[in-house]
């Protein structure tokens, strides 16, 4: 993120599902992958620089994703799924618990704290990983077509509580190929092929 400041929310839209370079300039912001020439800085540090951990940890404090596969751990609590998202940030658990808390407070599942992923429904699981992604107020939220999986009205609120997350003050990226969802937002960056085209 060199000297560029993301729009407060915007869109990458690809022409395509899939094969547009999308996914890959997200996982690249998001320094899951490296890029094969040029680099990625991120609050001064160079991300090819560090390691695993201290790559982990700087996800954790200025970076949340949100997939459209919601990547909940089955078994395990709404609460602790949130929680999780701040296990490198050295945060005692307990703080880790009543912090994960107020961010599924946030999302409206305040009510959902003690339900495992098969017992909440696709859109309460995305709410989760939502919460899970902004739990360490992030500088920068990216979402990968999150609400790919969703049925439309689902998909719908999940949109909703992006645009609320945004006015709230949170930066947000999503990653979609539907133009519909694109027109919802105020800044659109298109891609085909790996390359910005507009």
């Amino acid at each position: 993120m060199h000297g560029h400041r993301l729009a407060p929310l915007q869109a990458l839209l690809g022409r395509r599902p899939s094969g547009s370079g999308k996914s890959t300039l997200l996982h690249i912001v998001g320094t899951l992958d490296l890029p094969t020439s040029g680099g990625v800085r991120i609050v001064g540090h160079e991300a090819a620089a560090l390691r695993d951990r201290e790559l982990s940890a700087l996800r954790a404090r200025h970076i949340g994703f949100v997939f459209q596969a919601f990547h909940l751990m089955p078994g395990v609590t709404a609460l602790d799924n949130v929680a999780d998202g701040l296990l490198y940030t050295g945060l005692p658990a307990a703080v880790r618990r009543r912090r994960a808390a107020a961010a599924l407070d946030r999302v409206g599942l305040a009510d959902r704290m003690s339900h495992r992923p098969h017992e909440l429904s696709g859109g309460q699981k995305q709410r989760v990983a939502i919460a899970r992604a902004v739990v360490g107020a992030p500088d920068l939220l990216l979402a990968d077509e999150p609400t790919g999986a969703l049925d439309s009205a689902s998909g719908g609120a999940v949109l909703e509580l992006l645009h609320e997350l945004n006015r709230e003050g949170a930066t947000i990226a999503v990653i979609t190929h539907d133009a519909e969802i694109a027109a919802t937002l105020p800044r659109q960056v298109r891609v085909r092929d790996g390359r910005v085209i507009g």
